[in-house]
């Protein structure tokens, strides 16, 4: 049983910050590829960024060099940095888990993976 608890979502001003965090059961928090997805009102969902189990990570472009994974190993935790918000940003934010490897492809999260409940996360002007 994979399980996926996101909080940390709320309501920021263009350019502030918020952190979102995942608690993930132990096993897929060792040894699966984790993500973070989201989903804009209106748009389909799509990959943020992914991170291996060796904390390698591959960020999308929109997001490159404002958002930062990071992982506390003691707490099976994983977190989504979130810096300089845009509007672009609101939607709802996801956590995902999936056995395999090539953890990059965010496609695969949606066939064969896991995802949490979601967070919602609203940036205004």
């Amino acid at each position: 049983q994979v399980t996926l608890v996101e909080l940390g979502g709320g309501s920021a001003q263009a350019g502030g910050s918020l952190t979102l965090s995942c608690e993930v059961s132990e096993y897929a928090y060792n040894m699966y590829c984790l993500a973070w997805f989201r989903q804009a009102p209106g748009k389909e969902r799509e990959g943020v960024v992914s991170v291996w189990p060796d904390g390698k990570a591959s960020y999308a472009d929109p997001v490159l060099g404002r958002f930062t994974i990071s992982r506390d190993n003691a707490k099976n935790t994983l977190y989504l940095q979130m810096n300089n918000l845009e509007p672009d940003d609101t939607g709802m934010y996801y956590c995902a888990a999936r056995p395999g490897d090539n953890c990059g492809v965010y496609r695969d999260y949606e066939d064969s993976g896991y995802m949490g409940q979601g967070t919602q996360v609203t940036v205004s002007t």
